[in-house]
């Protein structure tokens, strides 16, 4: 799943799901799904997926190396190192231009050195790895797309519902652009679907089915790994509980319904398909186009909200005045902070709190990652 700077929690609680690998020789994953930052994620693992449980050793590196910097910057205005109003008139007009407030052209440069895509392309054929797909949401037609990276011979079909579907494409540095491009903050990025090119926005919109692609492909078992908010509402009910919401606080409340990670809803659909499955005697469930999928979930055990307001001092000063001008770095306004907060201090403490959670249910993982064969 996505959400920006949190996903630093995924690098975390993979780095520790790595000690835990029956055979660190071999990569664990057949195939690799993910949605805005989640398909950086995705995409590196699946660019050092040779390299066996390395990968998230490699992948906890980069976050750990990561800058705001490296992502994103402000547009330069005269005088906005001594006026926040200065630094949000440079935003209003940028975002009147490109259709969002900051350039993300850092980041452009960043994933070229960082995501490997000849290795994708080896670990597909040399069967390291079965499939790569990652998410956006077109501006152009509504539809949510997820395009799909398979090795040459694998002879995978796309597919067609309600509102999403998928195309098979070799994954680049564009739609990675496109999958992360986060709404009103990074501008959209056009891809060519369906005989056309369409401009593209965070995958994490319109996403109702997050599982979908995994099951599609083949999936039997699956670990699913968001960034929810068990306590976004507690934060901010008890920031400034007798004011009204100040724009910051309505502009985080907007990007987690943009987030809203509907991972949790997903996974209990799929249990239920579970359940009714097993009811069905073996006849009849063979004749039916239904399986059996294991799901194990992993979510931040703490407010990331509140973690980030304990971090928004490391943001780039520039931002700092702009967000402090919306009132977007006091309660529950900092939940538009956590999506930028590209820095150290709030990084490592997400990977401390995924790498923490997943030690905290070790022996749920030790027995979802145990070949069922064996």
């Amino acid at each position: 799943m996505g959400g920006g700077a949190r996903t630093a929690y995924q690098a975390g609680a993979l780095q520790a799901l790595s000690a835990l690998l029956p055979t660190p020789q071999r990569f664990p994953f057949d195939i690799l799904v993910g949605t805005s930052a989640g398909a950086l994620n995705a995409s590196f693992l699946a660019g050092q997926a040779q390299h066996g449980a390395q990968a998230f050793a490699q992948l906890a590196q980069f976050w750990t190396r990561i800058r705001s910097e490296a992502v994103y910057r402000l547009p330069p205005t005269p005088l906005s190192r001594f006026s926040r109003w200065a630094t949000a008139l440079g935003v209003t007009l940028t975002a009147r231009k490109q259709g969002a407030a900051l350039d993300n052209m850092p980041l452009v440069d960043t994933l070229h050195h960082a995501i490997d895509l000849t290795g994708i392309d080896e670990a597909l054929n040399s069967g390291a790895l079965h499939a790569l797909a990652v998410t956006a949401s077109s501006y152009s037609s509504g539809v949510h797309w997820t395009f799909c990276h398979t090795a040459e011979n694998l002879g995978a079909t796309p597919w067609s519902r309600p509102g999403r579907r998928a195309e098979m494409q070799p994954i680049t540095i564009e739609h990675l652009m496109a999958s992360s491009a986060i709404p009103f903050i990074f501008p959209a990025t056009p891809l060519w679907v369906d005989h056309g090119v369409e401009y593209f926005g965070d995958g994490s919109m319109r996403q109702i089915s997050p599982l979908a692609p995994a099951v599609h492909m083949g999936a039997t078992k699956i670990l699913a790994i968001g960034v929810g908010q068990p306590q976004r509402g507690a934060l901010i009910l008890n920031a400034t509980p007798h004011h009204p919401p100040t724009l910051g606080t309505i502009a985080g409340h907007a990007m987690a319904s943009v987030f809203h990670d509907t991972l949790q809803a997903d996974v209990e659909q799929l249990e239920r398909v579970n359940a009714t499955v097993a009811e069905l005697n073996a006849g009849v469930r063979d004749q039916l186009p239904f399986k059996q999928v294991q799901v194990l979930s992993l979510q931040p055990s703490a407010s990331l909200d509140a973690l980030a307001q304990a971090h928004v001092h490391e943001l780039p000063a520039d931002l700092h005045r702009v967000l402090d001008g919306l009132g977007a770095l006091r309660g529950g306004g900092a939940a538009l902070s956590s999506y930028l907060l590209f820095e150290p201090g709030f990084v490592q403490a997400l990977m401390r709190m995924g790498a923490a959670d997943v030690m905290a249910r070790r022996d749920e993982f030790v027995t979802f990652l145990t070949p069922t064969n064996t």
